[in-house]
């Protein structure tokens, strides 16, 4: 095909996945639900885009995982994760363990002599969706903007960011068992996979120094090429662990981490960017992965599909992180009645899937089409239900000021370390009753009117300036709750960017 035609069509793609997300949010539909659609309804059984090259749809979603792993890592602070590290790391992998053993016996017992995969097959099966997808938590949770009590939020996102390793090293075993045949060797998985998850913890930590040394070193010229260097640290992080032969998963993670928590030059730009970079690469992996798949085929699996699906989201699950989160007692039972809803499946037990295919695992197509559905089914039925449910529970409350993003007039970038708090205002008549001058607006104490906005001209006030209504103000406050008083009291509406505080989109 020309170079010009495969543009079209991937413009195309993109452009239809951007406008379905954005439509399918004012309907609280998960906008990586979407992007499945998207694929699937422009793949061979829809619009005749013909897609099945395995080995490159692998290559994708590896690559898309490793930057949203990285930058679920660099967005996450190590304060808010600390209180959970207990329960977050065990429910990353005894919780994922648990899962696929619950999942995979029942699957073995109840369906199986129709699917004929066999014990080790069905734990294979189940080990491909053992894990929670981070691309699906970290979208559903940030996106929809939950605020959950209990410190379920960090929980949920430090599981889903630290579970992969351990759902790969069960994928990785299981096939090598399938193809081989043989008993398991119990004590040789686990030395693998505490060998693993060790080397993957160390060399995230030690590369994601190092990345930081460089970026607060390296004095480049052009600043734009910063937040590119970030990327290339993600890369070589995720590459480089591989070959010390531990997980890169892990490592790519907690390299995010590291350099997340540390201080370097242009910060906040870095973080811009890679919210962009995650969102590409969650459409792209999802994307991908709905033209990979055939929706005909998934007519012959619809009833073991749907019946695993139900036995994850309502036993297995559950059982996983009741018996994981037993011995905190912190958590009530409601927060473990959401932990456990938030099961979500999504692009990383596709990707597992695709291993199987790429390794020529036995029935690794029926495999694949079960995973693609049940994953079909998280999305709509947990994904779609989650601030319902977490209402439901008691769990979700609202914040006591709404903070918005990045200023809209003025983009000013303070070291995160300053916790003072960056407010837009615009002035009204109501506050000129008092004066026109800037002294005559009576402000909270340290706060500091640092720039104005008139048209298209910027300005530093002095205390004479005289304000014009419809003028933006930038206001600089270490005390932002009295702030916020005043400004409502003249009947300005504040927009405030804590620059402690910058979320995902």
């Amino acid at each position: 095909m020309q170079i010009e035609f495969v543009l079209l069509i991937l413009s195309i793609l993109f452009f239809a996945s951007i406008l379905a997300g954005k439509a399918g949010s004012r309907f609280g539909v998960p906008a990586l639900l979407l992007f499945l659609g998207v694929g699937m309804l422009f793949g061979s059984d829809g619009l005749g885009i013909r897609f099945d090259n395995i080995k490159l749809a692998h290559m994708i979603g590896t690559v898309a995982l490793s930057a949203i792993l990285f930058s679920g890592g660099l967005d996450t602070k190590i304060e808010d994760i600390k209180p959970v590290l207990g329960p977050g790391v065990t429910l990353a992998t005894l919780g994922v363990l648990l899962t696929a053993v619950i999942t995979g016996l029942i699957l073995y017992l109840l369906i199986d002599p129709r699917l004929g995969l066999g014990v080790m097959g069905c734990l294979l099966l189940a080990s491909t969706m053992s894990s929670t997808d981070s691309a699906s938590v970290f979208s559903i949770l940030r996106g929809k903007g939950l605020h959950l009590k209990h410190n379920l939020r960090p929980t949920l996102e430090l599981e889903s960011g630290a579970n992969d390793p351990m759902a790969y090293v069960l994928t990785t075993t299981f096939i090598t068992l399938v193809l081989q045949g043989g008993e398991p060797h119990y004590g040789n998985a686990l030395l693998v996979l505490l060998l693993q998850l060790l080397i993957g913890a160390v060399a995230g930590w030690c590369f994601g120094k190092g990345l930081v040394w460089i970026i607060n070193r390296i004095n480049m010229d052009n600043q734009a090429l910063y937040p590119i260097l970030v990327l290339s640290g993600c890369f070589f992080v995720f590459a480089a662990t591989y070959y010390l032969h531990g997980n890169s998963y892990l490592a790519v993670y907690v390299a995010g981490l590291v350099v997340g928590n540390s201080r370097f030059v242009h910060k906040r730009s870095t973080r811009s960017f890679f919210d962009g970079v995650s969102w590409i690469a969650q459409l792209s992996m999802f994307l991908t992965l709905g033209l990979l798949v055939n929706p005909s085929e998934l007519r012959e699996v619809w009833v073991p599909g749907l019946i695993i699906s139900l036995v994850m989201i309502f036993v297995s699950r559950p059982l996983a992180v009741f018996v994981s989160l037993s011995p905190f007692r912190s958590y009530t039972f409601r927060d473990r009645l959401l932990v456990s809803w938030v099961g979500l499946r999504g692009a990383v037990p596709i990707i597992f899937a695709i291993l199987c295919r790429a390794s020529d695992v036995p029935h690794s197509d029926v495999m694949f089409n079960i995973v693609f559905l049940c994953t079909l089914v998280s999305l709509v039925v947990q994904g779609t239900t989650l601030p319902l449910v977490s209402r439901w529970l008691g769990v979700s409350e609202t914040p006591k000021a709404k903070r918005q993003g990045p200023s809209q007039d003025f983009d000013i970038d303070f070291p995160e370390e300053i916790k003072s708090a960056i407010t837009e205002a615009t002035v009204t008549e109501k506050m000129l009753t008092l004066g026109t001058r800037m002294m005559d607006f009576r402000l909270p104490e340290k706060t500091l009117v640092i720039m104005v906005k008139r048209g298209d001209n910027y300005f530093v006030p002095t205390g004479k300036t005289l304000l014009h209504v419809g003028d933006r103000l930038m206001l600089l406050s270490d005390n932002q709750a009295e702030l916020e008083c005043a400004l409502e009291a003249f009947g300005i509406a504040p927009q405030s960017a804590v620059k402690a505080n910058v979320s995902k989109p």
